[in-house]
């Protein structure tokens, strides 16, 4: 056989004795019009759940054909094809909710070492988490959590504005016209506003942490807007109007953290999605934004919340417009940006997510849509 099934049996790979690849593959990627595409969609599912190690075109090709031409079609299907992912997207969102409604939608930021200046949007960024700069590609991922699974379901590929100013890197790229550079909080809104069009259930609690950004009140202020509930760690120099009990007795704005110091303090069980448990005291607070520039209104009420630790150490300042829900139900909420942080490393480790080698805008997203259903089939197509 030379064909992209060579290696897979006819799409017979199976999770845990359930769903078939080649019926999660015709489910997801119906919408891709030509059949020999849709062929190589399951040929590239098929090897980034079978290959060892990098996943690479050249040792994807490998895993799933004879023949000498597959890493040449693959990189054709992925880097140049003119199909869309958010067709494909919206089926994987409306098949994870399938196996099981999401409690949470969490945005979490994904950083990617790249060398050399030809990958799309690569630039210096500080991350946090390494705390140095590197040169990398910056996305932000949408994951559903479901159950004790967090599941990416889209993508933003962050580009700073010198990729999206400079014609002749938009050139080199393929990056579209109509996409021009947005702040990360934009994107995340874009994000969210994505899932609310495709989602099945209705909107759920957005979880994410901006605390080391700029973006913090931007997003804050979107998602109230939008009415969608949220929990989101912001920045503890972030400016609020301190508002009903445990207000300190200084008036107008003070920052997050300091309006936090003279917080009540109350207990909380915090759940995990796998079901762990502990006790943990929080300190929270009543407050409002100040009215957005050119409004008089300030946003809100909103609550703020922080773990009092042992050590008295100042944990992430969290807030939140579930000011009437239990304090168990927001600290559980937190934990699932913890989750989502162990689901991109799974998602480097074992996907690929990070082995892109295309230098094309389109390429990136098809790559990143194609882990994220292979991530999706290898952890749920057991109870599809």
């Amino acid at each position: 056989m030379t064909g992209p099934g060579a290696a897979t049996g006819g799409g017979s790979l199976v999770a845990d004795g359930s769903t078939t690849l080649a019926a999660f593959s015709d489910t997801i990627f119906s919408d891709i019009r030509r059949a020999d595409q849709r062929r190589w969609a399951q040929a590239y599912l098929s090897g980034l759940l079978i290959t060892p190690g990098n996943k690479s075109v050249r040792r994807l090709a490998g895993h799933v054909s004879t023949s000498r031409t597959a890493a040449q079609s693959l990189r054709q299907f992925v880097s140049s094809s003119p199909w869309d992912c958010d067709p494909v997207m919206r089926k994987l969102t409306r098949w994870v909710e399938a196996c099981k409604p999401a409690s949470a939608w969490t945005l979490h930021r994904v950083v990617t070492p790249k060398s050399g200046d030809r990958s799309v949007g690569v630039h210096r960024y500080f991350d946090p988490s390494a705390n140095r700069t590197l040169n990398c590609q910056l996305s932000i991922g949408a994951f559903l959590s479901i159950g004790p699974v967090q599941v990416p379901v889209d993508w933003r590929l962050h580009l700073p504005a010198p990729w999206t100013k400079d014609a002749q890197l938009r050139r080199r790229a393929r990056i579209p016209d109509t996409v021009q550079h947005r702040p990360l909080s934009r994107q995340m809104l874009d994000l969210v506003d994505a899932l609310a069009s495709r989602a099945a259930h209705g909107s759920v609690p957005v979880v994410t942490d901006v605390s080391d950004t700029s973006a913090c009140e931007t997003l804050v202020r979107g998602l109230s807007r939008r009415g969608h509930d949220f929990v989101v760690a912001l920045h503890p120099r972030l400016w609020v109007c301190p508002t009903g009990e445990g207000a300190p007795h200084s008036r107008g704005l003070v920052g997050a953290g300091e309006c936090l110091a003279a917080g009540a303090v109350d207990t909380a069980l915090v759940t995990t999605e796998s079901g762990r448990q502990w006790h943990t005291q929080v300190r929270s607070a009543l407050v409002h934004l100040p009215g957005a520039r050119g409004t008089a209104a300030p946003d809100g009420p909103f609550r703020l919340l922080t773990e009092v630790t042992q050590d008295d150490r100042p944990g992430p300042v969290w807030i939140t417009n579930l000011t009437h829900r239990p304090f168990d139900d927001i600290m559980s909420l937190t934990t699932r940006q913890a989750s989502a942080a162990a689901a991109v490393d799974a998602l480097k480790r074992d996907f690929g997510l990070g082995d892109f080698e295309g230098r094309s805008f389109p390429g990136w997203y098809h790559h990143a849509t194609l882990v994220s259903s292979a991530y999706a089939y290898q952890h749920l197509a057991a109870t599809a």
